[in-house]
């Protein structure tokens, strides 16, 4: 390993800790050294797991404060569960570690701006911190962004954003902070639907005002909410509608569209399935490539640390994203439209979301 390597702590070792770590094995820059989980059997698995591929053998500890201490680690990716990311984040940050936070940042916003003014003390240092946003390094949506950006679709007017999944009972009993608003932060909008949220910001701006209704269709055991249906106006006058839900059996496909006066696009599935621009009718669609995936993030991260620069997604972006998110299941509490930026500002910090999801109409 060379002295540039990054030495890097997986902090949970589930599913999510797996696929950061797979991602790290393969690169010739950065290394697994620690892996911090309190259930043993999860880090031993996945330790045993990155031995039997050929990498060395990391080191395992209970808590995080342990790596720190015991280990030369540069850079730590957390992939605990969503309510104990900030927290954990802060903690390398103060130790002056590089950052990876999977999604969504936190399910608090308090907590996600005390970690976002973190972030910017410690990139006055070079720390980087980021925060998992893959699919803007999709080729498909890549190509969308570059369209708007050049003007290519003329004003905006609208956009469509939809996740349909299905997630059964068992899904949300497999582990104790699935479905909880102190863990999970809310359902198919927070947990499935935020990757979705952050292209469409990406695509279209910083939201005004946002107006919502969300339910639980299907899913009476849980918490929060498994279907969501939201109206959005952003800054640059054109108008959104978002929709995400683990409710529809047997799983449906995550779509989003930007329209214009001079053309728009469509993702389906990660993939660019119908571009126009320039004011022509055609179909002007080309392979734009398969997703990037987790590896074209930390090919990004990876180089930012390299370079001493700033990564293409910061705390600040995924803060939004969660403002937005936040700001639906504030306005389904209450009933009507609530302002982006209150809620970014934290003008409705008490306001109890878990109130706001109701029963589907009898």
């Amino acid at each position: 390993m060379a002295d540039t390597d990054q030495q890097v702590a997986i902090v949970g070792c589930g599913i999510i800790g797996r696929a950061h770590a797979d991602t790290i094995a393969a690169r010739p820059d950065a290394t697994v050294t620690a892996l911090v989980d309190n259930d043993a059997d999860a880090r031993h698995a996945l330790a045993t797991r990155l031995k039997e591929a050929g990498h060395p053998e990391p080191q395992v500890y209970d808590d995080l404060a342990g790596a720190l201490a015991g280990s030369g680690v540069t850079l730590v990716a957390i992939c605990t569960p969503s309510g104990t990311h900030a927290a954990l984040a802060e903690q390398a940050l103060d130790a002056k570690k590089h950052v990876v936070i999977e999604k969504p940042l936190d399910v608090d916003l308090t907590r996600a701006r005390r970690l976002g003014a973190a972030a910017d003390r410690a990139a006055n240092h070079g720390v980087v911190a980021s925060v998992i946003s893959q699919h803007r390094f999709d080729a498909g949506s890549a190509q969308v962004k570059q369209a708007i950006d050049a003007g290519r679709f003329g004003q905006l007017t609208s956009a469509v954003a939809t996740v349909a999944w299905w997630r059964s009972d068992e899904y949300y009993a497999s582990a104790g902070w699935r479905g909880t608003w102190a863990q999970d932060g809310g359902g198919a909008l927070m947990n499935q639907g935020v990757h979705t949220v952050d292209l469409l910001l990406w695509f279209m701006g910083r939201p005004v005002s946002i107006y919502a209704q969300a339910i639980r269709a299907a899913h009476q055991a849980i918490e929060v909410e498994d279907t969501v249906v939201a109206t959005i106006t952003f800054e640059n006058g054109a108008v959104g509608t978002l929709h995400a839900t683990t409710a529809a059996f047997p799983g449906g496909r995550t779509r989003l569209s930007v329209h214009g006066t001079e053309g728009g696009a469509e993702l389906e599935d990660d993939l660019l399935s119908r571009f126009n621009a320039d004011n022509l009718k055609d179909d002007q669609s080309i392979d734009a490539g398969p997703p990037g995936g987790h590896k074209a993030q930390y090919d990004d991260i990876l180089t930012a640390i390299a370079n001493g620069e700033q990564p293409g997604i910061t705390v600040q972006h995924a803060i939004e994203a969660l403002a937005t998110v936040k700001a639906v299941y504030i306005a389904s509490t209450l009933q009507r439209p609530v302002k982006f930026l209150d809620v970014l500002e934290g003008r409705y910090d008490d306001v109890d979301v878990s109130r706001g999801i109701g029963l589907p109409p009898a």
